[in-house]
Order: structure tokens, then C-alpha cells, then sequence
């Protein structure tokens, strides 16, 4: 794909014919009509750019004010047509030698809620209904490239991605392939079109392009349609157009790599919990507070995403965890659920002596605890309440609990830490598994400062590390005992002896 083979002497082949270094002029016009004849072409046609001194391999920018017509204010569509043909010479007239592309520079999305402040602001925005219908939006910015590369091809055998733009010569040549880039088209650089609207500014970047760059756009933005047929919105496959776009290749070659291991080291760790979980008899040593905590943090992260609109990738992921935090709970607090008709009954199991202990402790490290989270969560949602734009009371409630889970959430992991202290001992906890987390935590470190997110999540990851650290002094401090007899009358050693007669 990216260093494809020059045609084999003795085929038919197609050259170049950039590599005549003709002179020749980029005009980009806007149009209502997608599909151009020769009298509408004359008639709707309005021309924005005359790049007239255009060079192949000078990148450049031009900002320009583009009027609108009234159709496409109305909540109406607007094309971009692009043309390069020889210096002097017009298109369209079914004459000229010329490379043409054309794409829809407006989209139909939802308009974005309107942040405002709850306390200090007009109360009329507060009551305004939010509308879910979608409207006309135009792309402020046109991203134009030139595939630079003086490749020869085999003309029984151009990349299918490429036929699109193939135009031959009557000597043989293919025309400069000129793509619009709609992979770089982003959601942020939406704006919504309106009747008082007559002028948006556009923003044109040209550059040339690879060969091998410009086929790996075309398909992903192939697959990213075939994502919308599937039900995924505009803002799901933007998500994956900035790892394309905003990453430099060789970081993204890199962070292809490292989320393979997160991804393996995630399913191993999810795969080894439910195991330790399946098998729990019993709570001693294990902090029941910690598990309510990250089961209440889970679900409260997973309807901030909602209420975020974030992409499914990130949200389907995440509500597998809430399913899992939900079944451990109900393991943590043995509880039963059985069904009478359509009335459930829910039962609480009988505690053990040594599990009383170990709740004793877990309520001792709760009430130290408290001192200082309650204030903090608090504090910091009067703070938001006051100083932070936000959508409505409902996204207000959400963001101060996710900040607290982010901001504060290590605190509800320090009982664990008490409750080992004081049994002197980390036996019961799942080691494999925090090693796998562990991993992927310090995964997270590396792509911390690197891939875009929210400053409390970044945060969050070094939060991890940290507790993390603690949690490995202290198996230095209480070595597991060999002889230990377990929960299932099993010792280490006897384990492996098992293993070695097998």
C-alpha cells in the first residue's frame, strides 16, 4: 500500500502526468447541485478560489468568507467542487485536460447544548427545550491534496480505492489525483447554518500527499461510512478519524502496538477476576466498602460518558464493567435474588466471625475517611456550581460526582490498604489480576500526556500508580504464607507438587 510496485515493462501501463511538471490552476467553487451539466455549471456555479500560481508540492492556506444561498440556509446542502486544469483554460467545457473532485461540505447533526453558568445566568436558557432534531452545519475547514507521487501503474491493475480518481489522457497518462480529504473533517470544526447567516468562513488547506497515505484515507473513510449505515453517529466516526489525523504516523504505528498489549492485558485481568470472583466463598480480608465504592464509580463514570454523548467504543466497554461491578457486589454481599411472580425477594447471607473482623476494620477506616472526603466532594461541587458553565442541573449532578470519583476516588481504595494492615496480610487479595491492571496502568502513564482527555482522568492514572505502589509494599511487608491452608483446603506447596505430578 504505501511503496506499491512501478508497472513491469511490457505491460500496458499508465504514467504520470505530473511528471510533464505542467503548469496548471486549482479553482474551487460552491454549488447546490452535486452532479454538474454543462448549462448548470454556468448557472450555479460560483467560484470562491482561483489558486492561479499553484505549485504540486508547496502547501498551502487561505482563508475566505463563502456566501450562502438562501436554500442552504433553510436548513438546505452546499457542495464543493474542486477543479485543476491547465493554466489559462476554464472547466466544465468538456475541453480542457482537468482533475476533479467534489464533496458535501454541510452535514445534518443535532445542534450541541449550550453550556451557562446555573446560578449566575439568564433563567430563560435554563428552561429552553433541547432539540434533537438535526440541522444544516457547515464545515469551516476544506482540507485539498495532490497525490504527489510519480508512480506508474498497470492498467489492469490500479488499487480499487484509486478508481474514483483515475482521468486518462489521450497519451496514456493519468491526471494529478486530487482528493478532497473528508477524513479531516472533524466534528469541532462544525458551525450551524441559520437564515440570518449569509457569509461562513472557510478555511482551505492544500498539501500533497503520498500514495500510499492517500489510499489508507480513502479506505478508513470508506469504513467510517459503513460505520453510519450501521446505526454509529457523526461523532463516533470522528473519534476514530483523530487517530488518523492528529496523531503523527509513527506515534500511531507505536500506539497501535501498545493497545494490542492494553487490550490483551485487559482481557486476561477481566478473565482472571471473574474467576477469583466465582470461586469467593467468603469476604475475609476483602474490603466490601471498596468493592460498593468502585461498583457506585463505575456506573456514575459510565452516565457521565452518556450524558457526554461519547462514542460507543468507549461507552459499550464501559457498560461491560458496570454488568461486572454489579455481579461482584452482589458476591461481596451475598446477596440472593429469587422471584415470586414478578415481585423479586432479595436475602442477605449470614457473616462469618472472621468476616465481622474484617468489617470492623473496614467501618474503622470508612469513619477516618470521611473527615476528609466529604468536605472535598462537597467543596468542590458548590465550587462547580458557581464557577462552571454546564448544560442543566442534571449534568451539573453528574459532573461534580465524576470529578469526585476522579479527583477523590483514590481515598475509597485506602480502606483495603487499612484492612490489610491490620490482618497483616495480603493473601486474599487477586494478585494476577492487579498485575494485569497494573500493566495497563502504566500503559496509561506513557499515553497520559500524549492522547487527548479530560485532566481529571489524567490525573487518575498517576492516582493508580500510587496505590498501586502501596499495594506491593505491603506484600513485601506480609509475605504469603506456603503453608497457609486456604479456603479450599489447599496449600501453595501442594498446589505445586499437583502440578509437577501432572
Amino acid at each position: 500500500m504505501f511503496f506499491p510496485q512501478d508497472c513491469p515493462v511490457g505491460q500496458k501501463c499508465l504514467g504520470p502526468f505530473l511528471a510533464r511538471n505542467p503548469e496548471m490552476e486549482l479553482k474551487v467553487y460552491t454549488s447546490r447541485a452535486f452532479k454538474l451539466t454543462h448549462g448548470s455549471a454556468a448557472r450555479d456555479l460560483k467560484l470562491i478560489w482561483n489558486y492561479s500560481n499553484f505549485s504540486f508540492y508547496e502547501e498551502v492556506t487561505k482563508e475566505l468568507e463563502v456566501d450562502m444561498p438562501r436554500q442552504t440556509r433553510k436548513n438546505g446542502s452546499l457542495y464543493i467542487h474542486a477543479a485543476l486544469v491547465m493554466r489559462g483554460e476554464e472547466p466544465f467545457t468538456g475541453r480542457s485536460l482537468m482533475s476533479y473532485a467534489v464533496t458535501r461540505h454541510t452535514t445534518y447533526t443535532p445542534k450541541q447544548a449550550e453550556a451557562f453558568k446555573l446560578m449566575t445566568e439568564n433563567s430563560t436558557a435554563k428552561k429552553a427545550p433541547i432539540d434533537d432534531r438535526p440541522i444544516s452545519h457547515w464545515r469551516s475547514k476544506l482540507y485539498i491534496n495532490v497525490m504527489a507521487n510519480l508512480t506508474t501503474f498497470d492498467y489492469n491493475s490500479i488499487p480499487s480505492e484509486l478508481h474514483q480518481f483515475i482521468r486518462i489522457t489521450e497519451s496514456n497518462e493519468y491526471m494529478p489525483f486530487l482528493y478532497l480529504n473528508e477524513l479531516s473533517n472533524r466534528v469541532k470544526d462544525l458551525m450551524p447554518l441559520n437564515q440570518s447567516a449569509k457569509t461562513m468562513p472557510l478555511t482551505i488547506h492544500y498539501s500533497p500527499i503520498s500514495l500510499g497515505k492517500m489510499r489508507l484515507f480513502v479506505t478508513m473513510q470508506q469504513s467510517i461510512e459503513q460505520l453510519h449505515t450501521w446505526g454509529f453517529s457523526e461523532k463516533d466516526g470522528d473519534e476514530i478519524k483523530g487517530i488518523f489525523v492528529d496523531t503523527d504516523f509513527y506515534l500511531l504505528m507505536l500506539t497501535f502496538m501498545v493497545a494490542a498489549f492494553h487490550m490483551l492485558f485487559d482481557i486476561l485481568a477481566f478473565k482472571n477476576d471473574f474467576h477469583f470472583w466465582k470461586g469467593k466463598k467468603n469476604m475475609v480480608g476483602l474490603s466490601t466498602r471498596t468493592v460498593l465504592w468502585r461498583c457506585f464509580s463505575t456506573i456514575i463514570i459510565f452516565f457521565y460518558l452518556l450524558d457526554e454523548k461519547t462514542s460507543l467504543l468507549v461507552l459499550i466497554p464501559c457498560g461491560v464493567s458496570v454488568a461486572m461491578e454489579l455481579w461482584k457486589l452482589t458476591k461481596a454481599f451475598k446477596l440472593k435474588i429469587t422471584w415470586s411472580g414478578l415481585k423479586p425477594k432479595f436475602e442477605l447471607g449470614t457473616t462469618t466471625d472472621k468476616e465481622k473482623d474484617t468489617l470492623q476494620f473496614d467501618r474503622q477506616a470508612m469513619k477516618y475517611l470521611s473527615y476528609v472526603l466529604y468536605p472535598l466532594c462537597l467543596g468542590g461541587a458548590i465550587y462547580s456550581l458557581l464557577y462552571t458553565p454546564h448544560k442543566g442541573w442534571y449534568s451539573w449532578c453528574i459532573q461534580s460526582l465524576v470529578n469526585g470519583v476522579y479527583a477523590f476516588g483514590f481515598l475509597f481504595m485506602l480502606p483495603q490498604l487499612f484492612v490489610n494492615y491490620q490482618l497483616k496480610s495480603v493473601e486474599h487479595l487477586p494478585w494476577r489480576t492487579f498485575m494485569y491492571k497494573a500493566f495497563n496502568t502504566f500503559i496509561d502513564d506513557v499515553f497520559a500526556f500524549i492522547i487527548t482527555m479530560p485532566t481529571s482522568h489524567r490525573l487518575a492514572c498517576f492516582r493508580d500508580d500510587a496505590v498501586f505502589l502501596i499495594y506491593l509494599y505491603q506484600r513485601y511487608l506480609y509475605p504469603v504464607d506456603k503453608k497457609r491452608v486456604n479456603e479450599y483446603g489447599q496449600t501453595f506447596e501442594d498446589d505445586q507438587a499437583d502440578k509437577k505430578d501432572k
